[in-house]
């Protein structure tokens, strides 16, 4: 069995749920209100999702956050 590892982008959105998503594969998000809860569930959707496609290749570089008036 090959063995993967995901950078995984969590946020909070305006309801407070946590939400997770892998950048490496497409669709391949998940949402809980807690942390407990994120993580086995964003486990479990990663396996789903490699059922389905190959992951891309990336290299994580860094985070930046990007204020704009609109």
């Amino acid at each position: 069995m090959k063995k993967h590892r995901f950078n995984v982008l969590i946020e909070r959105d305006e309801d407070g749920y946590l939400v997770a998503s892998v950048p490496a594969l497409k669709s391949c998000y998940t949402q809980a209100r807690t942390w407990e809860e994120l993580l086995p569930r964003i486990k479990e959707v990663i396996e789903l999702c490699l059922k389905e496609e190959e992951p891309m290749v990336l290299q994580f570089e860094g985070v930046q956050q990007i204020e704009i008036e609109a």
